[in-house]
C-alpha cells in the first residue's frame, strides 16, 4: 500500500508539473482554463504508470517480417487486453521469462524447428519496465539445437536452457549488468525411447529447479525420463544425483513441470500421454515418486491432441494443463494433504493450438496463446473454484505467439 500511495504521489506531482507548464504558456490564450490544462496534461503521463496497468510481452518461434517480441497492456481490474504490437524482431523467442527484477528478460532463440541444422542462442536485453523497450545485451551460444525452455535458479544468478532437438541442458551465469556468462554447466542426454519418430534420440524438454534451489529437474520428451540434477547454486554447476534419472511411462513424453507451493508435490504434463503425473518430491535425497496419473483430456474425445503447458496457481488450490487439439485449458483442484489432482474443468480457448499460458502478477487472470489462430484469450480466475471464465474478445497477434509473459509492476520492480 505504501509503493501504491507513493506512486499516486509522485504521478500527481509529474500532472500538476506538466500542467503548470501548459498552463503558464497558455496563460496569453483565454480559452483554457486549469481544469482543462489538468486534463490535457493527463495525456502526457504514459499508460503504463497506472497500478492496475501492466505490460505483457508475446514472443514467437519463428522469424521473419513480424517475429520477435510484442507488448500489449493489461488491465489486472477488469482484465482488459489491448492488441499486440511488434516492437523488437528477434530470431525465435519461442519461450522467454522476465527476471524478478522486472529489469531484464532472456529468451531462448530457435533457428526453426525440431530439424533446425543450426545450434540456438540464448539471450539477455534490458527491460525498460515503464515503456516496455527491449534493448539487446548479448547472447551465448546455447549449446544444442532447437532451444525450448528457460528458467531462472532461485537466488536469480543462474539460467537453465533445455536444448530439445540438441537435447541436452546447459547453464549460465547472470552478471551484475544482466549480460549471461558463460556456461557454468552443459550435460549431454543418451538413449532412446519407444515411440516412432518422437522418441529415438533425447529432446530435452525443460528444466526447473526445487524450492530448495538444491536440485533441477529436466524433463526429457524422448526418452520417457525426468533427470534430476544436484545444483550448486555458488558455481552454477550441475552434477548427476543418485538416482540419476525418474524412469516415466514408456511413450508418455514427459513435457513441462512445475511443483507445488509448499514444495512437497511435483506435476509433469506428458505431452505424448495427455495427462498429468504427480510425484512425491524428497527434497532431502531428490527423488520422484509416482501418486497419480490424470488425463487433461475428456473420456470421449478421440482426435489428436499433445498436451502442452502446467502450472499451479500462487493460491497452491488448482492446477491448470493447456490441450492442443482439444483446444482448451483442463483446470484441476489439489487435495493438500496428498497432493491428488480432481477434474473442475475444460474450457474452450477459441482458436487452435493454446501452447503457453501465464498468470498475471495478482493472480486473477491467465491470458493463453492461440498459436495457430494467432489469437490470445483472457480468463477471469474465481479464487475460490478455481474455475475459469472468458473475459472480452479474443486480441489479435501478428504473428503465431508461442510464449507470453507479465512484466512486473514498476513499483515492485528492484
Amino acid at each position: 500500500m505504501k509503493n501504491v500511495l507513493k506512486n499516486v504521489r509522485e504521478e500527481w506531482v509529474l500532472i500538476c508539473f506538466i500542467a503548470a507548464q501548459i498552463y503558464r504558456r497558455a496563460m496569453p490564450h483565454p480559452r483554457f482554463c486549469f481544469p482543462a490544462v489538468i486534463l490535457l496534461a493527463l495525456t502526457f503521463v504514459p499508460a503504463s504508470t497506472s497500478a492496475a496497468d501492466l505490460l505483457i510481452y508475446f514472443g514467437t518461434r519463428d522469424q521473419g517480417p513480424d517475429k520477435g517480441f510484442s507488448l500489449a497492456h493489461f488491465n489486472t481490474e477488469t482484465g482488459a487486453l489491448t492488441q499486440p504490437e511488434l516492437i523488437q524482431p528477434a530470431i525465435g523467442p519461442g519461450f522467454f521469462m522476465v527476471h524478478p527484477d522486472g529489469r531484464h528478460l532472456y529468451t531462448v532463440n530457435s533457428h526453426g524447428g525440431t530439424d533446425a541444422p543450426l545450434e540456438g542462442m540464448v539471450s539477455a536485453y534490458e527491460l525498460d519496465p515503464k515503456m516496455g523497450k527491449l534493448t539487446l545485451i548479448n547472447s551465448q551460444p546455447s549449446g544444442g539445437q532447437n532451444p525450448a525452455y528457460l528458467s531462472f535458479d532461485h537466488t536469480g544468478r543462474f539460467v537453465f536452457i533445455a536444448n530439445y532437438n540438441g537435447g541436452n541442458v546447459a547453464v549460465f551465469p547472470i552478471k551484475p549488468d544482466g549480460s549471461l556468462g558463460a556456461r557454468t554447466a552443459f550435460d549431454q542426454h543418451t538413449g532412446k525411447s519407444v515411440t516412432p519418430d518422437r522418441a529415438q534420440q533425447p529432446y530435452a524438454h525443460s528444466i526447473i529447479v526445487d524450492p530448495t534451489n538444491h536440485f533441477a529437474l529436466c524433463q526429457d520428451l524422448g526418452l520417457d525420463r525426468v533427470y534430476v540434477y544436484k545444483f550448486d547454486e555458488k558455481t552454477g554447476q550441475l552434477t548427476a544425483n543418485d538416482p540419476a534419472w525418474f524412469t516415466d511411462q514408456p511413450g508418455s513424453g514427459p513435457r513441462h513441470a512445475t511443483f507445488s507451493p509448499d514444495g512437497k508435490f511435483a506435476y509433469v504434463v506428458h505431452e505424448i500421454g495427455n495427462f498429468v503425473g504427480v510425484y512425491a518430491w524428497d527434497s532431502a535425497k531428490g527423488v520422484l515418486t509416482e501418486i497419480q496419473t490424470i488425463s487433461t483430456i475428456p473420456a470421449d474425445f478421440k482426435n489428436k491432441n499433445t498436451a502442452a503447458e502446467v502450472q499451479v496457481h500462487p493460491n497452491g488450490k488448482f492446477l491448470y494443463a493447456s490441450n492442443r487439439g482439444h483446444n482448451s485449458i483442463a483446470v484441476f483442484s489439489i487435495d493438500p494433504a496428498s497432493g491428488k489432482l480432481a477434474l473442475l474443468q475444460h474450457i474452450s480457448t477459441q482458436g487452435n493450438t493454446p501452447r503457453n499460458f501465464t498468470f498475471d502478477p495478482t493472480g486473477q487472470w491467465i491470458v493463453a496463446s492461440n498459436q495457430d489462430s494467432k489469437t490470445a484469450i483472457v480468463f477471469k480466475v474465481d479464487p475460490k473454484t478455481g474455475l475459469l471464465t472468458q473475459t472480452g474478445p479474443l486480441a489479435t497477434l501478428p504473428a503465431s505467439v508461442y510464449c507470453e509473459r507479465f512484466v512486473p509492476a514498476p513499483s515492485a520492480a528492484k
